[in-house]
């Protein structure tokens, strides 16, 4: 029987804020960040929602390493327009409320940013991005600002961007991938909630354990459950608001379509009117011309050189 496991989003806000749990979250940052990770604390941040209206089921960990680093995990169940401004906030307001009055500069904590996100954000082809600052010549851009001696003693980094925060965004949805290394068992798990017996991700093996749905109480199962059901009736809202959207597009579409083929139907039925209008004048005029010349006693083939008509034209006026 295949074991059901609890949602990544649900387990970061309510399990895996115990410190014999931060094994899965270290296991999630080390793969992303190439790095050995160690959580040494989570500090206060505005994740503690327990309700559905709050947030809309966003869920902030602010945690910090053992190199006094500072990790923003966030979760996006529902679309927003303003994600990336979002993202740059989370990361700036990490820093000024951890900086205390009269802090050198040098206090500045470095910050990974890593939103996890169930809904298309941006447009690329792949599930996962990566975003930081780099400082390059404007002369020759194979050229990347580094620090002094000094600077990388005391800072233990070696080029001016590696003090800037960076960014990753994990689209789960357009994992479609079989997963083979690390980070794709561990992005197919966040978009399945499915670990397989054979998965070699570090921290997935503690999850298996810790994140199982049949070790959640009766009360514990009825408050998840209701999570469920609300990320459910998110994504049916934001169905219908597209069909709708969608619908309407089609209709305005139709209607501008209508209103511009009668304004070309009508353009175009003046421009053949008058077209219509200037032949049948110059035949009128031909005939009045031909009319002349026959009272005149041409003869008709002197009348059909001055006028263009057919001699049987000329014969019946």
């Amino acid at each position: 029987m295949e074991t059901n496991y609890i949602r990544f989003d649900w387990a970061v806000k309510k399990l895996l804020r115990q410190k014999a749990n931060y094994v899965v979250l270290e296991g999630l940052l080390t793969v992303l960040l190439g790095e050995k990770i160690i959580i040494t604390s989570l500090l206060e941040s505005e994740s503690n929602q327990d309700t559905y209206d709050d947030k809309f089921n966003r869920v902030d960990m602010l945690a910090e390493n053992d190199k006094g680093e500072l990790l923003i995990i966030e979760i996006q169940n529902t679309r927003e327009v303003a994600y990336f401004h979002r993202m740059i906030y989370g990361t700036s307001k990490a820093i000024s409320e951890r900086m205390k009055l009269g802090d050198s500069y040098s206090e500045v904590r470095k910050v990974y940013s890593i939103n996890i996100v169930y809904f298309e954000l941006g447009q690329g082809k792949d599930y996962i991005y990566h975003g930081k600052t780099e400082f390059r010549s404007l002369h020759d851009p194979t050229e990347v600002l580094i620090l002094t001696s000094s600077q990388k003693k005391q800072f233990q980094k070696e080029i001016v961007g590696d003090l800037f925060p960076e960014y990753y965004v994990i689209r789960v949805e357009e994992f479609d991938k079989i997963a083979v290394d690390p980070l794709d068992q561990w992005i197919s798990f966040l978009k399945t909630s499915k670990i397989p017996e054979n998965v070699t991700a570090p921290g997935l093996k503690e999850a298996r354990k810790i994140m199982a749905l049949n070790n959640m109480s009766e009360n514990e199962r009825a408050t998840y459950e209701k999570h469920l059901d609300n990320l459910r009736y998110q994504r049916s809202v934001l169905e219908t608001q597209k069909i709708e959207a969608r619908e309407e597009g089609l209709e305005e579409g139709r209607e501008a379509g209508l209103k511009e083929g009668l304004k070309e139907g009508l353009k175009e039925g003046l421009k053949e009117g008058r077209k219509e209008g200037r032949k049948e004048g110059n035949a009128e005029q031909k005939c009045i011309v031909a009319k002349k010349a026959k009272a005149l006693g041409f003869s008709n083939k002197q009348i059909q050189a001055l006028t263009d008509l057919t001699i049987d034209e000329i014969e019946l006026l």
